[in-house]
């Protein structure tokens, strides 16, 4: 009696393995986020009418006839430097009060790639929000040296122009630090309002009242610490404050935020 073998058929797959999301996908994913909602498209609105008055402003109540670039710029600056960074806590904490973090993250399971793609996306935005920046801050120039019938004066070189840029990021990764933090928008923007401008007015009067305030706050401040970015030249003292402020206010707190969002139970 002989035994007959039978043979299994090769197994193959009707449906092939699905390809994972690209990284530059789930950066313009988060990117497209930022401004697909009513928040996002409003402060950008805002940004760009600010920006337009700001430099119509400059060019009516400056004297023309001696404006340069660096007036121009650090009045666009402004608006840009203040209200943008609140799409930074927005792009991680609306994730949380909007109850979408559930459906983000069963997309894609890796909440670090998710968190690094959304600083990547506010990374990006700075950058842009600063090329715009300091484009109509250029144009304005342009216009008021045509009408004042003077030479356009650039006084600010390209060292100057990377430490702008350094600071305004260090602002926008402030805002998505409170927004990792604390994944509740309304408290993340509170936060980073009460750092942007109620911080500095309370360091200014501890400065007017201690002298030893006055010495070693930007040891301790990172507003203080930031100011130096924004002239021509930066010491090697003013590195070192700056290093060490951005380590107690952006990178502890930081690390800790995306510790927190990657390890939080999703409601």
């Amino acid at each position: 009696m002989s035994a007959s073998t039978l043979e299994r058929p090769a197994t193959t797959s009707a449906h092939p393995a699905r390809e994972g999301i690209s990284t530059s996908r789930l950066i313009g994913v988060e990117l497209q986020k930022m401004f697909d909602t009513r928040a996002g498209f409003w402060l950008i609105a805002g940004v760009a009418v600010l920006s337009t008055i700001a430099t119509a402003a400059t060019m009516v109540f400056g004297d023309r006839s001696s404006l340069q670039y660096g007036d121009f710029a650090q009045a666009v600056g402004i608006p840009t430097t203040v209200i943008l960074p609140v799409l930074g806590a927005l792009s991680v904490s609306s994730e949380w009060s909007q109850r979408t973090a559930l459906s983000t993250f069963t997309m894609v399971p890796s909440r670090s790639r998710i968190v690094a793609a959304k600083f990547a996306a506010v990374v990006a935005v700075g950058l842009g929000s600063l090329v715009v920046a300091l484009g109509a801050g250029a144009l304005g120039n342009i216009v008021n040296g045509s009408i004042a019938g003077v030479t356009p004066v650039w006084d600010i070189d390209f060292t100057t122009l990377m430490q702008i840029v350094l600071a305004d990021e260090i602002g926008m990764l402030m805002a998505f630090m409170f927004g990792a933090l604390l994944r509740n928008s309304p408290a993340a923007i509170v936060s980073y309002f009460v750092y942007a401008l109620v911080l500095p007015g309370v360091s200014s009067a501890l400065a007017d009242a201690q002298q030893w305030w006055a010495d070693h706050a930007a040891w301790f401040d990172l507003r203080t610490a930031t100011i130096p970015l924004y002239d021509d030249h930066m010491s090697s003292h003013d590195w070192a404050q700056l290093g060490v402020t951005t380590l107690i206010w952006l990178v502890i707190p930081l690390a800790i935020g995306v510790r927190l969002t990657l390890r939080s139970e999703v409601k």
